[in-house]
């Protein structure tokens, strides 16, 4: 399935807002163009794995909704147009609250 005009206006927001905040949590430079909805899930991926690793509590609270965002992320990539929006709007909240935790 490609992925919905919607859907895509509404992935590229999701980078715009959140790239910088990730790649700041595992130390990385914010990249100088958009990413891609595979590369996007592979930071998120990317800094679950990182956080998860923590014995910190609320960074592993973090990772698990990093995780949660990024199985919504990938199932945005993959589901019907009318179910798309829907996924990426859960994969919002939980990328918000895992950023609040990690920060």
């Amino acid at each position: 399935m490609s992925t919905s005009t919607a859907a895509a206006t509404t992935f590229a927001a999701l980078d715009t807002r959140f790239t910088a905040d990730l790649a700041a949590i595992i130390g990385s430079d914010q990249p100088q163009r958009s990413l891609a909805p595979t590369r996007f899930i592979g930071l998120v991926e990317e800094v679950r794995d990182v956080l998860g690793a923590s014995s910190h509590r609320p960074w592993q609270e973090a990772s698990k909704d990093l995780d949660i965002a990024a199985e919504h992320l990938t199932d945005a990539l993959t589901a019907p147009a009318g179910d798309q929006v829907g996924a990426l709007a859960w994969a919002r909240t939980h990328l918000r609250d895992a950023i609040t935790a990690a920060t």
